[in-house]
C-alpha cells in the first residue's frame, strides 16, 4: 500500500503521486509518515521535504504551510514549493551566502522587523539550497 502525495501551492501543483514515505518538516521537527499514519493536521515550517515514491528519495523546498494526514492520502498546502532538481544549486548557493550576510548585517542593527525579514529570507535560501543537494 501507498500513500497518496499532493503538495499544492498557491501558483501550481507541485507534486502529485504515489510514495512509500513522506518526511515533513513540522513547526515542532520533522515528521515522517508512512501508510496507516493516524489521521492529524500539522503547521508546516520552510524547510525542505523529502518523498520516496520508490528506491530513490526526492527533495522539494516548502515555505510554510500546513500538511493534513488522512486514510493514507497526504494533503500539503503550502505558500510555495519547489522541487529539488528544478533548482539551481549555483544560484541557492549565492542567494544562502546572501541571505547569511544580509542576516549578519541585521542583527548588528537595531530593526527587529529587518532581523525577522532576514531570518526568514535565510530560512528560505537554506531550504532551497538543500533541496537543490547542498549541503550546509
Amino acid at each position: 500500500m501507498t500513500l497518496t502525495v499532493r503538495v499544492v501551492a498557491p501558483d501550481k501543483t507541485v507534486w502529485d503521486s504515489n510514495a512509500e514515505e513522506v518526511i515533513l518538516p513540522s513547526t515542532t521537527g520533522q515528521l515522517g509518515i508512512l501508510t496507516g499514519h493516524a489521521p492529524m493536521l500539522t503547521a508546516l515550517d520552510t524547510g525542505v521535504m523529502r518523498v520516496r515514491p520508490g528506491k530513490d528519495w526526492i527533495s522539494i523546498a516548502l515555505m510554510g504551510g500546513f500538511a493534513e494526514i488522512e486514510e493514507n492520502e497526504v494533503t500539503i498546502l503550502v505558500n510555495g514549493a519547489e522541487k529539488g532538481d528544478a533548482i539551481d544549486k549555483e544560484a541557492a548557493r549565492t542567494d544562502y551566502t546572501e541571505a547569511e550576510a544580509r542576516l549578519g548585517r541585521a542583527e548588528s542593527g537595531d530593526s527587529l522587523q529587518e532581523k525577522i525579514q532576514a531570518k526568514q529570507a535565510l530560512k528560505r535560501a537554506r531550504a532551497r539550497f538543500q533541496a537543490a543537494g547542498g549541503a550546509i
